[in-house]
């Protein structure tokens, strides 16, 4: 069966209170956000693994175990100095992953635009702009193959890899078991194909699904009058608070128009067991989220 899991940066607590109010919730797995009021790991240096091993020995004797960790950063940031610092942090999250509890850390393939890091820049579909990137998940790849991880790419529209095509092209040119797909349909979808919903996710699963690792709950809808770059007014990073900007708002799990049956169905046949993660939302919205996930997959027998 699935497991239903939830970020822990939605909880802006110490370490031992994020622990006891997410499995008080009745969640048995999470994605690990390095943001705790009591530990702080804002720099490579402060990434210990002692301090690893706290935070993932705390999350296991609460019956959570780690199922991925957070490294989200936009890794091909135009100022070099400025990606540096990014890089080095997520670098060191990588070396740590086993200590922190689990192989997988996921970040997006960034912008280069300077001004957000969820809006597009023409660089960012230049094939200069390709190799670029390319090679900076290569040198992270190889990283986490060093250290015993694996790097997992998420796509988003507006990113470098923001395409089911695009997502198949860097599969094809870094070849390797330790880059992996975390799997979030919501991310592909544009003004363009939305209302091609399952032709896309199908094209998803076909093409990518071997390459899955962990999945995430979100939404996805048009955006209406408002284009503008949307968050939420939460304690958290601007990770968590982001909610689409354009054509594209990314609620919650089950107020938008995915297709969670669909998805659901492909993500289960070959991955049974997977983690899915609920994102998008705030603390207080948890529990109708995982009500309505769990609801999902109990009705499809997953």
């Amino acid at each position: 069966m699935i497991q239903v899991g939830i970020f822990t940066g939605y909880f802006p607590y110490t370490l031992a209170e994020q622990a006891t109010k997410i499995r008080g919730l009745g969640f048995n797995t999470v994605q690990l956000d390095l943001s705790f009021k009591d530990i702080d790991f804002s720099t490579p240096e402060s990434i210990t693994p002692a301090k690893a091993k706290i935070v993932r020995d705390t999350f296991r004797d609460h019956d959570l175990p780690v199922c991925c960790v957070s490294g989200y950063t936009n890794i091909i940031h135009p100022d070099p100095a400025a990606r540096k610092q990014k890089l080095d942090l997520l670098k060191a999250v990588i070396r740590n992953a086993r200590n922190f509890g689990s192989p997988y850390v996921i970040s997006e393939t960034g912008t280069y635009n300077t001004e957000s890091d969820w809006v597009a820049h023409p660089k960012n579909k230049s094939e200069e702009g390709w190799e670029t990137c390319r090679e900076i998940i290569r040198d992270l790849v190889q990283t986490a193959y060093d250290h015993g991880a694996v790097f997992l790419l998420e796509t988003y529209v507006n990113n470098v890899v923001g395409s089911v095509e695009e997502t198949v092209r860097m599969f094809a040119e870094i070849d390797h078991p330790a880059l992996g797909l975390l799997m979030d349909p919501t991310n592909y979808f544009e003004a363009h194909n939305i209302d091609k919903m399952d032709a896309i996710i199908k094209q998803i699963f076909d093409t990518l699904s071997d390459k899955v690792k962990i999945s995430h709950a979100k939404d996805v809808k048009r955006s209406g009058e408002d284009k503008s770059e949307k968050h939420a007014s939460i304690e958290a990073s601007e990770a968590h608070t982001f909610r689409g900007v354009g054509e594209i708002e990314l609620p919650s799990p089950g107020l938008g128009s995915l297709n969670y049956d669909y998805y659901l169905k492909r993500l289960a046949e070959k991955h049974p067991n997977i983690p899915i993660v609920i994102e998008h939302l705030e603390e207080s919205d948890v529990p109708r989220a995982k009500k309505f996930i769990d609801g999902k997959l109990r009705a499809g027998g997953i």
